[in-house]
């Protein structure tokens, strides 16, 4: 039974995103070159470690044993290159980084730029996920920073404040909404949404949000950003929510109206999650710094 460092990653890949190929995309390999190394690992160990479905692939008991042992040798890996690299002639690194909707959109980019130009040699691999999504691959030692919804549970990972934020509907001026000022949700459930696309964290959790009133998303135009949501907003396709600092800043340029959301979901206060700081690798451990500055 022999492994590489490529299987292992590999096979981290494939469960996390819940398929072959899309494990197979993320380190860059063709799909049938995936396929031939899982099914080499299976071959190797005379036991399947994959249970495959239409939905996907989830592991075996076999393939959780060697989940967890594979997160462990690659993140020894990863901290034995941070710590060889300063006798190469400087350290360098990868982070990886889950933050949900909000906190990618809003927050990340002027964040991150900012310490990423303080440490050249150091990527960030970001994933956008849902809060209690990303509580659960922390927690896991999948990623080594997240970013979450304050109100979402994070068990026993330690937690740092982030940015704090609100949601917000935005409609076009003369949009019965408009002129009340302060609304539920479920009243927004009654028009056309403009929305992310089905793919983004927030929209998933706008959707759990409507289900649980018993009612669909009427989801009229999918699109990428927020910004983008705005532009179709003010144009009165539909109404959409989005963060408070993104309708603030829309609202300079766009015909918007801005009305708050009563629910209590609604106020974002967003935290940084770690498993433990005394187990993040060194630049781990600066960018949490450099997210709390």
């Amino acid at each position: 039974m022999r492994f590489d460092l490529i299987d292992l990653r590999l096979f981290c890949e494939v469960v996390d995103a819940g398929s072959i190929t899309a494990g197979a995309e993320r380190c860059a390999l063709a799909l049938a070159a995936a396929s031939t190394r899982i099914r080499g690992m299976e071959q190797s160990l005379g036991a399947g470690l994959l249970i495959r479905s239409r939905q996907g692939v989830t592991p075996t008991p076999a393939g959780l044993t060697l989940l967890k042992h594979a997160r462990t040798i690659l993140a020894e890996g990863a901290r034995l290159n941070e710590d060889l690299g300063a006798f190469a002639g400087g350290a360098s690194g990868e982070v990886r980084l889950l933050a949900n909707t909000n906190a990618l959109t809003e927050f990340l980019p002027e964040a991150l730029s900012a310490f990423l130009a303080g440490h050249p040699q150091v990527s960030v691999d970001l994933e956008e996920r849902l809060s209690d999504e990303i509580v659960g691959l922390i927690a896991e030692g999948v990623a080594d920073v997240g970013i979450v919804a304050g109100t979402v549970d994070v068990g026993a990972l330690a937690t740092y404040p982030f940015r704090s934020d609100r949601f917000v509907v935005v409609t076009a001026p003369g949009h019965p909404l408009a002129a009340a000022g302060r609304t539920g949700f479920a009243q927004v459930l009654d028009y056309d949404v403009v929305g992310l696309d089905r793919a983004a964290s927030l929209q998933r959790f706008l959707a759990g949000k409507a289900a649980r009133e018993g009612r669909p998303l009427r989801l009229r135009v999918q699109l990428r950003s927020f910004d983008a949501v705005c532009r179709m907003v003010e144009c009165g396709v539909g109404v959409g929510v989005v963060p408070a600092t993104t309708a603030a800043r829309a609202a300079k340029t766009m015909a918007l109206a801005i009305v708050d959301l009563t629910d209590d979901w609604a106020q974002r206060d967003l935290t940084i999650v770690v498993r433990a700081e005394g187990e993040l690798r060194p630049y781990a451990r600066a960018l949490v710094e450099s997210l709390r500055a």
